[in-house]
């Protein structure tokens, strides 16, 4: 079933001017990039991004790294987009990536391991509507 989700190319991976090749492999899957953009997030909008981790112990740790240098931040479409980009990615930890996938190719720890992708539905609308709320979160209608 064809879906959305949040795709987004982190600072390391964007300094170290990997981002093209990165965005090759998400069009090379199927990837649809419906939107896309770059810049630096402010600290309001990466403490929402990672609201959820707020009582973590790594919760600044995540802010400051997010809010280091310039992000791509994207709506994803595809079949599966969700579970296809999770798979692209690889394990969180680039030492435990599979071979070929982002994080193994470009990650260089578990802190900065290159991508963000959504992890499940629910998020997915979530972090859409926080960086692309004109798409709308009923049924994510794209107009061009």
């Amino acid at each position: 079933m064809a879906e959305f989700t949040f795709g987004m190319i982190k600072p390391d991976a964007v300094i170290a001017k990997n981002s093209g090749p990165i965005i090759k492999m998400l069009e090379d899957d199927g990837f649809n990039i419906v939107r896309m953009r770059k810049g630096v997030l402010s600290v309001d909008t990466a403490e929402q991004f990672y609201a959820v981790h707020k009582d973590k112990p790594f919760f600044k740790e995540l802010v400051e790294f997010v809010t280091s240098g310039p992000v791509i931040i994207m709506a994803l479409h595809r079949d599966d987009a969700i579970k296809r980009l999770r798979e692209l990615m690889g394990a969180t930890n680039p030492a435990d990536a599979a071979d070929g996938t982002v994080r193994k190719l470009y990650g260089t720890s578990i802190g900065s391991n290159a991508v963000h992708g959504s992890d499940a539905p629910e998020t997915a609308i979530i972090e859409l509507e926080l960086f692309f709320p004109e798409l709308g979160t009923d049924g994510l209608k794209v107009e061009f």
